[in-house]
């Protein structure tokens, strides 16, 4: 009797703790809540960072030095996609349905603008806009010429642009009043700066770089069709020097959060 009223204790399975079955039942109920409202999380921020960039705000970095000194290798910066309306080039890989732009503002001359490379779709190219539609460009002896004037341009101190390298800067003043620096690396005697004249086509504009001798612009490329502008330069919010002294990385505390006029 013993033996067998021994095993049949044995036998029998573990009594479950009190309050122990309800959290099981729980337990999954409340993994795939939680799975579910991270899920949710996820797909809105990327939803609301992908709306940002599309219509708002979208990040670029400059990799060359087409556009000394305003703009330095290594800047970070963000541009306005609302400035100027919306063209496919506005959304990613440019695959919008649709040609030309919408609610389409003008752009304004002296502008810092990002726009397709009228020869390469697929590269984005950022310079300041001197022409607008109809106008007459030429360079004459590095001087800039609209629809036949000189525009005034000041020599001030010159500019490092690399360590230990001065070149010539001066102060441009466009023929609506914009004001800003341009450094001409090799003086006025590169072939840059002696071109045609050439008239700026209906819906097109003409860019140039502010480093004068040293950019592929609307002087090479031609001029840009109003469809291919991504939107226009605001503000540096990130500046790391890595390029003039490759083993002297350093971040440049004094260029973030300036506007780029």
């Amino acid at each position: 009797m013993t033996t067998e009223n021994s095993e049949t204790e044995t036998n029998k399975p573990a009594a479950a703790a009190p309050g122990s079955a309800p959290a099981a039942a729980e337990h999954g109920p409340l993994r795939r809540w939680l799975w579910n409202e991270t899920v949710q999380t996820v797909f809105y921020a990327v939803l609301i960072a992908l709306v940002v960039r599309i219509v708002a705000f979208q990040p670029f970095n400059i990799p060359s030095g087409s556009m000394y000194p305003t703009l330095m290798v290594g800047d970070y910066l963000f541009v306005s996609k609302y400035s100027y309306g919306y063209s496919r080039y506005s959304f990613p890989f440019g695959l919008a349905p649709f040609d030309g732009r919408i609610w389409e503002s003008p752009v304004e001359r002296g502008d810092v603008a990002v726009f397709r490379n009228p020869e390469n779709l697929s590269e984005d190219y950022i310079k300041r806009i001197i022409g607008l539609p109809g106008d007459r460009i030429q360079v004459n002896k590095g001087i800039l010429h609209i629809n036949g004037e000189p525009v005034k341009r000041e020599r001030i101190e010159d500019y490092e642009l690399t360590p230990g390298r001065m070149v010539p800067q001066y102060l441009e003043t466009l023929p609506n009043g914009r004001v800003h620096p341009i450094i001409e690396a090799r003086g006025d005697a590169a072939d840059s700066d002696n071109t045609r004249e050439i008239t700026v086509p209906d819906g097109h504009y003409f860019a140039m770089g502010d480093n004068r001798d040293n950019s592929a612009d609307s002087r090479k490329i031609g001029s840009v069709p109003a469809q291919n502008f991504i939107g226009r330069a605001e503000i540096l919010f990130f500046s790391l020097n890595w390029n003039q002294e490759p083993d002297n990385f350093f971040i440049r505390f004094d260029r973030i959060f300036d506007g780029i006029e």
